[in-house]
């Protein structure tokens, strides 16, 4: 109708108007396939096209990425003689780039003397290179700009700045900082804001953080930038910290801000935290959004409450192959191997085709689970059937599950017949699985390896020294001390986490700072003492016996203690370690559940243990 209302105006310049207030209105509304159908309509009906149209056009070709369609459109351009003029030599540049023509840009700004001297044409082309990640050619050409003396605005920062948002590039970053601060740019909102982006990707948490407190104005954008930052950065208890600090001053969460508190509650197993969250979601009406319902699917997962985490995925009436990772993962994490491959298979029969980290889900879960023949056959389908190239992520899934079953050869071949170079945690797989067979030779093949990848992971080196202590290898151990010694690297400390009314208790080995200090080493003692009576066969006692003969304060027994402490009778207490558990923690939270009657839900750096009645639900396979 509109296109048959627009092709009986008469000709001339006021239908040509009239076509273009029609494009805009399209371009606009991001309606770019019914922008370029019109502009044929323009062609048929008589109408020219003139500098006012090519901008829309040229912006529904670059968004639709149609790069033989725009080469043309260039073509009307130059018949029209509208290319000297600024806007439309803007579109063009924009276009090329926005289709990975870069070069082509570079000649449509090259070859009109006019542009060299418009702030906008080297913006776009600046922005084109920061996509295409063309560091070297934005340097250069923002460094020509300020040779040739044409002015830098806030979208020349813009532009060029998020090309420098990776650690090795921080250097950069910091003298455009610079720039910004000479040319007074750095007062602007949005200056500021893809400066604190920058420093955050960057991993410069405390430059990101300074400048942040610096801001005499934040907008929510800035708020998400810091949290979002500590969040991809591992710092946890600072995100939930600026949270609360963000809603005390009464700015008003995002779901970019959630998804980000949800990942550190997930971190922490703060679950009453991502419970308020999951109330503020409801409330906010953001409760359709799926990064959000994902997130929430991870949260309740990570921290230990599946049954929540399962009522989230039935409820979303949409499921992506991240929904189904998200609780195929979940449940993998907690040792239920054959729920975990049940949901798999019925995610395929729904139509959606697993990708890369889906597999990474069920490969995990069939090696917590110890389904090593039915991890095996997901691998070669992998491939086989579903035409994905396995990379390291797999492939150290897949080692692990062989090395758990004591098929440490096979797992052995598997990395030497690999596609893809092993990496770390490949080698780091193999290291772990020498630990629990007690495989010195492979051992030490392994960490040579490892840590000729990660040679600042401290985990590799205590995982070898403990292979060592455990063979009584006393030359072995004293040898990885001196490697430690000699390369200055500290063993990380233990801490346990324990959530009690919102907020969350951090213990490490050995603390002596809790204010409740004295009745949790009493609690803890008391139990020490009842685990150590007679209780099962002589064998078993003597087993046992030895085992807890060399208990430590470890962080975990000091989380338990403070839980039994705090708690209701019969509550569950929520643990999560940053390290493994120890073999001897192991069995003393094993008897401690029978003991006083509980269950004891710990998430260690690997999976989780469910201890009830004196049983972990690893099975003592971990």
């Amino acid at each position: 109708m509109i296109v048959k209302l627009l092709t009986t105006t008469r000709n001339g310049a006021a239908a040509t108007t009239q076509w273009n207030t029609r494009l805009r209105e399209l371009a606009k509304q991001s309606l770019y396939s019914e922008a370029l159908t019109l502009y044929l309509h323009m062609l048929r009906s008589g109408s020219p096209p003139n500098a006012f149209c090519f901008p829309f056009v040229l912006k529904s070709c670059a968004s639709l990425v149609l790069p033989f369609s725009g080469k043309q459109l260039h073509c009307h351009v130059i018949r029209s003689g509208c290319d000297p003029e600024p806007f439309v030599l803007t579109s063009l540049i924009s276009m090329y780039c926005r289709c990975s023509l870069i070069d082509d840009a570079r000649k449509v700004f090259d070859e009109n003397p006019k542009s060299r001297e418009l702030t906008v044409c080297y913006n776009a082309l600046l922005s084109g290179y920061a996509l295409n990640s063309r560091v070297f050619d934005a340097v250069t050409l923002f460094k020509r700009m300020r040779k040739v003396g044409v002015s830098v605005n806030s979208v020349t920062l813009l532009a060029l700045v998020p090309a420098f948002s990776f650690p090795e590039y921080l250097g950069v970053g910091r003298s455009l900082h610079g720039c910004c601060v000479k040319f007074g740019l750095d007062v602007d909102l949005s200056v500021a804001n893809c400066l604190l982006t920058m420093y955050m990707k960057c991993g410069s948490i405390e430059c990101g953080r300074r400048l942040f407190d610096q801001m005499p104005e934040k907008g929510l954008i800035s708020w998400n930038a810091v949290i979002s930052g500590y969040a991809q950065n591992g710092l946890a208890t600072n995100v939930l910290e600026l949270y609360r600090e963000m809603l005390a001053r009464g700015v008003c969460p995002d779901p970019v801000t959630l998804v980000g508190v949800l990942s550190s509650c997930a971190h922490l197993g703060a679950r009453s935290v991502g419970g308020e969250v999951e109330q503020l979601i409801k409330s906010n009406g953001f409760g359709l959004n799926p990064f959000l319902n994902n997130a929430l699917i991870n949260m309740y997962s990570r921290c230990g409450n599946l049954v929540k985490a399962q009522a989230i995925f039935d409820a979303m009436s949409i499921k992506s192959v991240v929904s189904w990772t998200a609780i195929i993962g979940g449940y993998g994490m907690h040792g239920h191997g054959d729920i975990a491959i049940h949901l798999f298979d019925e995610m395929i029969k729904g139509g959606i085709k697993p990708d890369g980290a889906a597999f990474v889900s069920v490969l995990s879960a069939c090696s917590h689970a110890g389904l090593t023949a039915k991890g095996m056959d997901y691998f070669t389908a992998m491939e086989g059937k579903y035409g994905l190239q396995p990379g390291p992520e797999h492939y150290s899934c897949v080692v692990d599950l062989l090395g758990r079953a004591g098929q440490l050869n096979k797992a052995l071949e598997l990395i030497k017949s690999m596609q893809v170079e092993p990496d770390g945690a490949v080698w780091g797989a193999l290291l772990g699985a020498c630990k629990i067979h007690r495989n010195i030779e492979l051992a030490e093949l392994a960490f040579e390896k490892v840590i000729g990848h990660e040679p600042a992971n401290i985990g590799y080196y205590v995982l070898l020294s403990n292979i060592y202590s455990e063979a009584k290898n006393l030359e072995g151990v004293l040898k990885v001390r001196v490697m430690m010694r000699e390369r200055k690297l500290k063993k990380e400390p233990g801490c346990s986490y324990v959530e009690y009314k919102g907020k969350v208790h951090l213990f490490l080995a050995g603390d002596r700072s809790h204010p409740q200090l004295e009745e949790i080493y009493r609690m803890l003692g008391e139990l020490e003492t009842l685990v150590k009576e007679p209780n099962g066969s002589k064998t078993n006692q003597e087993r046992n016996k030895e085992l807890l003969a060399g208990m430590g304060v470890h962080s975990e027994k000091l989380a338990i203690s403070f839980g039994l402490l705090n708690t209701e009778p019969g509550a569950e207490i929520v643990v999560i370690k940053n390290l493994r558990v120890c073999e001897d923690c192991h069995l003393f939270l094993k008897l401690v559940s029978e003991i006083v009657d509980r269950q004891f839900v710990v998430r260690d750096a690997t999976r989780f243990h469910h201890f009830r009645d004196g049983y972990c639900s690893c099975k003592d396979y971990w």
